[in-house]
């Protein structure tokens, strides 16, 4: 009887441990599951940046000299459909047996100026509030406060030129140029030396920037949020940004 009673007992706590692991698995997935959905499963990714736009029906009048300093405005153009000024980033996620998706996010509060002379822009400097980031999902935005880029302990991103940008000559009206910026970026606490391609529009007295910069997490000393396996992003990414300057 106490043979049949241990191999009783023993197979009791064996279901006992089965039942355990298989609420664990259903608990992991469960919130797997719940999170990935927020990452991969909602909306489509915002348009890709391209050509930089001047909002339809804006219209300032051309300075009598285009010499001195640009301000970024942030009362032209729309963010919703992102012809306003704009810093951002995209990245690709990746959910356990779901698949990819490209997230999008992006912050309207964009301060800063940039100063011309002649064909030469000769200083530049530019801010973006990262706490005001927006994508296609709230719980993505909350969880960057603390992971990621920590953007409740590292609020800004910051450009600022360090070599002047010698466009040649003045772009007619309506036409595109394309230039290359090189200056420090400061993002999560870290300054590095970066060079951003940038194109350029002007129509009166609005200049209109388009721009974008591969990014290597690691390089600025963050990691990608990774959520319990299930949920993975890449360690690199892409800082994208539209601006729209009118004359000081």
């Amino acid at each position: 009887m106490s043979a049949i009673a241990a191999a009783t007992g023993r197979s009791s706590r064996r279901r006992r441990n089965l039942l355990v692991i298989i609420a664990v698995l259903v608990l992991v997935g469960v919130v797997g599951v719940g999170f990935g959905l927020w990452y991969v499963l909602i909306g489509p990714p915002g348009p890709a940046i391209a050509a930089p736009v001047i909002p339809t029906g804006a219209a300032v009048p051309a300075p009598a000299s285009m010499n001195g300093t640009w301000q970024v405005n942030d009362g032209l153009g729309s963010f919703g459909d992102f012809s306003s000024s704009w810093l951002g980033y995209r990245v690709q996620e990746q959910f356990v047996g779901v698949g990819g998706h490209t997230a999008v996010g992006r912050t309207p509060k964009v301060t800063g100026s940039l100063t011309l002379s002649g064909s030469t822009v000769t200083a530049a400097s530019i801010t973006g509030d990262l706490t005001a980031l927006v994508s296609d999902a709230p719980q993505r935005d909350g969880e960057l406060g603390g992971d990621g880029i920590q953007s409740d302990t590292f609020p800004n991103a910051t450009f600022v030129l360090t070599r002047p940008i010698d466009l040649g000559s003045l772009p007619p009206n309506g036409s595109t140029v394309s230039a290359t910026a090189t200056g420090n970026l400061t993002l999560h606490g870290v300054t590095r030396s970066v060079q951003v391609d940038l194109q350029a529009q002007r129509q009166g007295g609005i200049i209109a920037v388009s721009g974008s910069l591969p990014i290597v997490f690691g390089d600025y000393h963050f990691t990608a949020p990774n959520v319990l396996g299930f949920v993975t992003v890449n360690d690199h990414g892409t800082m994208e940004l539209h601006l729209l300057f009118t004359h000081a």
